[in-house]
């Protein structure tokens, strides 16, 4: 018996990862589970093109791929996509939450209509498709696992961001909050977060701008999507860790450079 058998009673457990679709953190958690034979749902709300482009990749190399779109903040729309995945594979073992949004903004210009769409995504999205997704898992045996994706800097927020932290600020409340719940119906159900650092470097960013991210960490290095779709998996299958709110930041969060 292989480890995937171990944690979820197949071979092939089956992960749906929202936010997928474009080439950011979603994207490389999906393509990492893929290569470890999970069968995957691909979500995406606009970035349907590319969703499409990296299922076509991974059914190539043999992986059962499943595309869907939704917009996570409309209950509805989470219920329809949460049947689909189940009503294609039969199960889903594995959640993770990455689709969010981020709107860079000067406190002055921030409107309620911005603190209510980073809400809405951020952290209604997140319930809901845990809430759906987690529901179903305590139906299965074996349970499940899901992983919320949060931010490191909730505890050290930077300018111009005030719409947005605040939304991811509730995510390691709501995954303690759901880990305790649903455990209480499925003792097999786990649920964690992780805490990224800088991962992605934005577009355009100049070079010294880019060194000075990488001097504001301990490890001295910057950060990649691969280094958070590693520590999806290991949460993911590690039977042993719920509730937990992990931060890949290279000490980011316990680091500030005089």
């Amino acid at each position: 018996m292989n480890k995937l058998e171990a944690v979820f009673g197949t071979a092939h457990p089956v992960a749906l990862v929202t936010g997928s679709g474009a080439p950011r953190l979603g994207n490389a958690i999906v393509r990492s589970l893929a290569q470890r034979g999970y069968a995957v749902a691909i979500h995406a709300h606009r970035s349907t093109e590319d969703a499409e482009r990296t299922a076509a990749e991974l059914r190539h190399d043999g992986t059962n791929v499943l595309v869907v779109q939704a917009d996570i903040s409309d209950e509805t729309q989470v219920h329809e996509m949460v049947d689909r995945v189940d009503a294609h594979f039969g199960r889903i073992d594995v959640l993770v939450n990455c689709a969010a949004i981020w709107q860079s903004k000067r406190l002055e210009e921030v409107t309620t209509e911005d603190v209510r769409r980073h809400f809405d995504i951020n952290t209604l999205g997140t319930f809901l498709c845990c809430q759906q997704v987690g529901l179903r898992m305590v139906s299965q045996a074996h349970g499940g696992a899901i992983v919320n994706i949060g931010d490191w800097a909730v505890i050290r927020p930077y300018l111009d961001y005030s719409a947005y932290f605040p939304s991811k600020g509730a995510i390691p409340t709501l995954t303690r909050d759901l880990a305790v719940e649903l455990a209480s119906r499925n003792s097999n159900i786990r649920v964690n977060a992780i805490l990224p650092g800088p991962a992605m470097v934005p577009e355009g960013l100049a070079e010294p701008q880019q060194q000075a991210a990488i001097e504001q960490t301990l490890v001295k290095r910057s950060g990649s999507p691969r280094h958070i779709a590693d520590a999806a998996v290991f949460l993911i299958e590690h039977e042993f860790i719920t509730g937990v709110c992990l931060p890949v930041d290279g000490g980011r969060s316990i680091y500030s450079p005089s």
